[in-house]
């Protein structure tokens, strides 16, 4: 089923504009196993904490992951942007999934959610505040944002800085650019944006040590190099070692109303 949001402001056309250009070049996950690879640990990283109820998965890119999302909550609507990208959701045929034509800035939702999944999104909105002010709304009283972005200060980035290839870890490369991304984040940096717009941190951490490039670990991988026993390895190690590791992630809530956490 879709639904597509109905207002549109001039603002609004340029972000879609803006988001349709980007597909041609987006690097997708039947491209990239190293993307199949997280999209998978973000589901086991996530699990723990979903138990059916109501899902919003902002974002879709071409299902891979809202697929997984769907088998862990009783219904879930995604809103995206991108038509293009919806119609590939779409196609996996997902019996519990309603897709919205839109910008996140402008969803209002007709029902309240028990989760919101917002993985490699935040990085990529023009205005991280407005998107949380909206995911804040559509929580139920207790319910959970769970947000994965890709970490500035990675082994991977780290290495190309001492290989002269990044001046500045949080500088966007050729390759975020690509990929629509407007900023960068540390964990630092990504708990004072949730904790400003009203969240506190129920948990948090880093998903899979990553050493090399994504390009480098897509030929790894793909040639068995990093196997599964390896792939384990580097999840488990990013557990020790959080803030070097490919995406960093947080849990988090509203904070009560009444509640000052300061």
């Amino acid at each position: 089923m879709d639904t597509t949001i109905k207002k549109k402001s001039s603002t609004g056309t340029d972000e879609k504009m803006f988001l349709d250009n980007l597909v041609p070049g987006y690097i997708t996950s039947d491209q990239s196993s190293q993307i199949r690879l997280m999209r998978e640990l973000m589901i086991r990283t996530f699990a723990p904490y979903v138990r059916g109820g109501r899902g919003l998965e902002l974002g879709c890119e071409i299902g891979y992951m809202s697929e997984r999302l769907a088998r862990l909550v009783d219904h879930l609507d995604i809103v995206d942007g991108t038509e293009e990208f919806l119609k590939q959701t779409q196609a996996r045929a997902i019996p519990n999934v309603r897709c919205i034509t839109g910008l996140f800035e402008e969803f209002h939702p007709d029902e309240p959610y028990d989760y919101v999944f917002a993985t490699h999104v935040l990085e990529h909105v023009a205005d991280v505040s407005i998107v949380l002010r909206m995911v804040r709304l559509a929580l139920k009283p207790g319910g959970l944002l769970l947000v994965a972005v890709p970490n500035a200060r990675a082994i991977s980035r780290q290495l190309a800085r001492h290989m002269g290839l990044l001046d500045d870890l949080y500088a966007l490369t050729p390759n975020d650019i690509r990929g629509g991304h407007r900023r960068v984040y540390d964990r630092v940096l990504l708990n004072r944006d949730l904790e400003t717009a009203g969240f506190e941190i129920v948990a948090q951490g880093g998903i899979l040590f990553k050493p090399f490039a994504d390009f480098q670990m897509d030929k790894l991988i793909d040639m068995e190099v990093i196997g599964p026993q390896q792939q384990e390895g580097l999840f488990r190690l990013g557990h020790e070692y959080p803030d070097q590791c490919a995406d960093i992630y947080a849990i988090v809530r509203p904070v009560a109303e009444g509640i000052n956490h300061g």
